[in-house]
Formats: structure tokens, C-alpha cells, sequence
């Protein structure tokens, strides 16, 4: 695929802006500038409309895309929205009166206009960086679609300019692929279907980022109003090398290949993961497979809503001058933890090296300096942070029995599942995973345990994950407890107890993992 020599990135306005501006205001307007070869695909997508003349971009930042559509057909009438006055002032020096720039929030503006082309790289913020109440009321009262509160403003931006599109009209995003395989992106997956203009989804699997500073895997999105088909293609690409293929599927549009991931839009189920299109999912290569929670239920940790202030170790309780009994063993970072069993010997060393190994866990308390530390809290305004001020009392623990097994939130080589022999409370750096007393008659913890440390209980959670940039993985606890694995009870007693006792000898997991293989496997 061949890029316009005019927008050399070594050479750009967004190359020189990078270096003239703070990565702390980047970050605070979500500015991560599309690469040039990745935005001329999405204006070749555009320009596939033969009759394109209006085109919107919702978050304009430096114009990027403007400038390569007016490059190939100068005519265009362009308009665009930005919020930060800072790149509203250079892209006003770089474009001109080339593009009807606009100084405006998209989300609340320019809802009754339509467009024959919409190309955007949107804002990419969580649900609490931005007005979400009210900018979820402007779209269900346009849109007629009641979405999460935990909803990420970048599917909104999505969604309206699909709402605003023309007939025969085309829609080019790049976005976090987040939403294809979260809880949230449910309804916005629904709404797409609906809208019945999904065509193209691309994803990223690059190992390094697509966005330069930003942890996040992304894709392109590209719809149509053109009633020619009801298929949508799912395609992965794993390096820039592979771009072309981009190129291809858009100059064979609406053709698609026989041998792609194609689906109609009635065979899409918004409900589910949508990686299990695009990506092989490792549950399939196995028989007698049940949810997670079929044997135990998973819960986040405890979230502490300011950890600096509630974690202790030895030195700051002795500074000041709280008793031991007013603190709950705890574990504060998943780096502490090494190995797959966590001993009391180990929580001992923890605290001789003086590592935060303590909750605050002063409800009821009477003691004079129990109280100045909660007085000092309050003049921090630790009783006022969005956790804290919806407790009574305000330093009040959530409630979580120590769990018998921690899991890993976040990873890059697979699930890290550890046992807590010593029996005390954990943060969020794991999820908690309570054993179903229910089905403990046929398989013991130790069963379950050894399972989960093999390769294939990794594999199959990993068709339930959540992926960031750099290879990073993360589980939510309801991903896991939806997460399939192997039905141990389907195990004859002998299985079990060769399993237990290689377990109990430290034998190693692939020895394990090949008597569930052997056992489970499709042939």
C-alpha cells in the first residue's frame, strides 16, 4: 500500500505537536494520533462512496484524515469538532479555511446534520472521565438506545455518527477493540447490528501498540448505508507488513473472500465475546466442558478507595502508633506474592521486609490513636473520594472472607492462580475465588487447584479474556466465572487420585496437563 510522501510522521504536524506538547495534556484530551498508513486505509474507505462530498470528522485533533482526503479530491466539503482550544489553534494554522473547524463538544452538537463519509479516531475515556449521565441522555433520546453506565465515550462517538450518516453514506473508525469482548459493549454490538450498516471489523493483534502511549489493542470499524449486503467480515492483522490486506478487502467491497471469518448480522450474538469471530477459541478442542462457576465463584478483591492511606506496614504503624489489632493482614501487590502457594512463612517475610501487609480495620473503634488517624483522613478528604463517601462509617472494609485460591487480574503469559494457606484478605491486585461447596463431594480443592495451573485451563480462559496493547490480558471475575473449563467430575476416581498425588509431589503441571488432555481432548 502505497503513503503520500506530503505525510512523512517523521515529518507531520502531529510529529511536531508530539514533541511541543506535555504527555499530561495529550493524555488529558485522549490525543494518540492514528498512524499515516493506517488513516489512508480509512479514507480509502470513504472514498470508495463515488458520490462523496460532505465528510464529518467528530474529534478532529490535527486533521490527519482532512488532509489526506483533500489531497485525493479537493473539492470535499469538510467539517470537523474539537475540544482542546491548544490543537483547535494549530489545526486551524495547519488546515486553514480548507475545513469548517468547530470549537464544539461532537456529543452534543450537530445531531440533526448528515454526512455521506464520517472518519474518526475518537477519545478514547472511561465512563468516569467523562460527562457520561448526560451524554448517555443525548443518545437515548436520539437514538432510542439505553446503554451501560460504564459505557467508554469512544462506542459513543460510534454510534452517533453511524445515526448520522446518509444513505449510501460510509463510517471509517479506529477505535479500542475493548468493546468487542466487555460487558458494556453488549448493547453498543446490539445497536450496531440493528443499525444493520456493519461491514468490516479489523483487529490488531500487533505485540506492540498501535497508538504510541496508549496500553490499548485497537481496530478498525468500517460501516455503510448501503444496503448491498448483510455480511460482516472479521479480519486480524499482526503486523504493518499485512496492511495491504486492509487495501484488498476494502477495493473488493462489497465482495468478500471465501475463506474469510464471515458472518451475516443475524448470525452475530451480542451477548457473547465477540473474539470468538475472529480468534481460535481453545475451548472448542475439548468434551464435557461447564462455566467456571459451575465449581466456584470469583469476585474481585477488596477495593480500598485510597490505598495509600488504608495499607500499613510495621514502620508507618508504629509512626503512627496503631496497634496491631486494628490492622488486618492483607495482600496489597500481586509482586509480593511468589510462587503458586502463599504460606504463612511467607506473609512473615513480607512484613520483616517491611512491606504494606496491613488493612486499616478500625470500625468501633475507641482508640485515641485510631482516631487522630481517621481526623488526619478527613482533613486529606479521604472521606470524600468516590469509594469512601458511599461507606458508613467511611474507612469501613468491604466485606471478603479470605479466599482459599487468588487469581491474577492482569498478565501477559497466562492466569497465575495461587493457593492462600496463610488465610488472609487480598486487594484488587487479585480476584478472589470461592470453592461451590456443592460439587466438592466428587472433587477435592486440591483437584481444582492442580487443574487450574496446567496449560489448558490457562488456554481456555484466554477465549474469555480482555486484551490490551503489548500482549497484556486482563479478567474481570464475571469473565472467569463465564469462562469454560473441564468437567472434573467426568474423571474416573483413579484419574483423580494420580492427579492429586502428582500434584501433592510437586511433580510438574505438563505431567498434569497431559491426563486432561488424554482424558478430555476431541479426537
Amino acid at each position: 500500500m502505497g503513503t503520500s510522501n506530503s505525510y512523512n510522521i517523521n515529518n507531520s504536524p502531529e510529529a511536531t505537536y508530539t514533541k511541543q506538547v506535555s504527555l499530561e495534556h495529550r493524555k488529558k484530551f485522549a490525543q494518540f494520533f492514528t498512524p499515516v498508513p493506517i488513516a489512508e486505509l480509512l479514507t480509502k474507505w470513504l472514498l470508495g462512496n463515488k458520490n462523496l462530498q460532505t465528510v464529518l470528522e467528530p474529534a478532529l485533533g490535527l486533521g490527519v484524515f482532512a488532509r489526506i482526503l483533500l489531497s485525493k479530491k479537493n473539492e470535499l466539503r469538510i467539517k470537523g469538532f474539537e475540544v482542546d482550544d491548544v490543537i483547535f489553534r494549530q489545526a486551524k494554522n495547519e488546515l486553514g479555511d480548507k475545513v469548517n473547524l468547530l470549537l464544539e463538544d461532537y456529543m452534543y452538537n450537530d445531531w440533526d446534520f448528515k454526512y455521506d463519509g464520517i472518519i474518526c479516531n475518537p477519545p478514547y475515556f472511561k465512563f468516569h472521565d467523562y460527562d457520561n449521565k448526560n451524554i448517555l441522555k443525548e443518545i437515548k433520546k436520539h437514538l432510542n438506545c439505553k446503554l451501560n453506565g460504564f459505557t467508554n465515550l469512544y462506542t459513543l462517538f460510534l454510534l452517533k455518527s453511524i445515526y448520522q450518516l446518509k444513505p449510501n453514506g460510509r463510517c471509517a473508525y479506529i477505535i479500542p477493540s475493548e468493546f468487542l469482548n466487555s460487558d458494556y459493549g453488549k448493547l453498543v454490538k446490539q445497536h450496531l447490528i440493528e443499525t444493520g450498516t456493519l461491514r468490516h471489523i479489523i483487529v490488531f493483534n500487533f505485540e506492540e501498540n498501535v497508538f504510541d502511549d496508549a496500553l490499548t489493542t485497537a481496530c478498525i470499524v468500517l460501516c455503510a448505508g448501503d444496503n448491498t449486503t448483510d455480511k460482516v467480515q472479521f479480519t486480524n492483522i499482526q503486523s504493518n507488513k499485512e496492511l495491504h490486506r486492509i487495501e484488498k478487502l476494502i477495493d473488493s467491497y462489497p465482495t468478500f473472500s471465501n475463506n474469510a471469518q464471515i458472518y451475516s448480522l443475524s448470525e452475530l450474538n451480542p451477548e457473547i465475546k465477540w473474539k470468538t469471530y475472529y480468534q481460535p477459541q481453545n475451548g472448542r478442542k475439548f468434551k464435557n466442558t461447564v462455566p467456571f462457576s459451575t465449581y466456584a465463584k470469583v469476585v474481585r478483591g477488596i477495593a480500598t478507595g485510597a490505598n495509600d492511606y488504608f495499607t500499613f506496614n510495621f514502620a508507618k504503624a508504629e509512626k503512627h502508633k496503631i496497634s496491631e489489632k486494628y490492622l488486618l493482614p492483607c495482600i496489597c501487590h500481586c509482586v509480593d506474592v511468589k510462587g503458586n502457594n502463599f504460606t504463612s512463612d511467607d506473609f512473615e517475610n513480607l512484613k520483616q521486609q517491611g512491606k504494606n501487609v496491613y488493612l486499616l480495620n478500625a470500625v468501633n473503634s475507641k482508640d485515641k490513636d485510631v482516631i487522630n488517624y481517621l481526623r488526619k483522613g478527613e482533613e486529606q478528604n479521604i472521606n470524600k473520594k468516590f469509594l469512601t463517601a458511599s461507606r458508613n462509617p467511611w474507612y469501613s472494609l468491604e466485606k471478603r472472607p479470605p479466599a482459599p485460591i487468588w487469581v491474577s487480574v492482569f498478565n501477559r503469559t497466562g492466569l497465575r492462580f495461587v493457593q492462600n494457606k496463610a488465610n488472609i484478605a487480598n486487594l484488587t491486585t487479585f480476584h478472589c475465588i470461592y470453592s461451590q461447596q456443592n460439587v466438592f463431594s466428587d472433587v477435592s480443592i486440591d483437584l481444582l487447584f492442580a487443574y487450574l495451573l496446567t496449560d489448558t485451563a490457562r488456554q481456555m480462559f484466554s477465549d474469555n479474556s480482555r486484551e490490551y496493547g503489548n500482549g497484556l490480558q486482563k479478567f474481570e471475575p464475571n469473565d472467569l466465572n463465564k469462562g469454560m473449563m473441564l468437567d472434573l467430575r467426568n474423571l474416573s476416581k483413579n484419574c483423580k487420585e494420580k492427579i492429586k498425588t502428582l500434584y501433592r509431589n510437586n511433580s510438574s503441571d505438563s505431567a498434569i496437563n497431559d491426563i486432561f488432555v488424554e482424558q478430555f481432548a476431541i479426537a
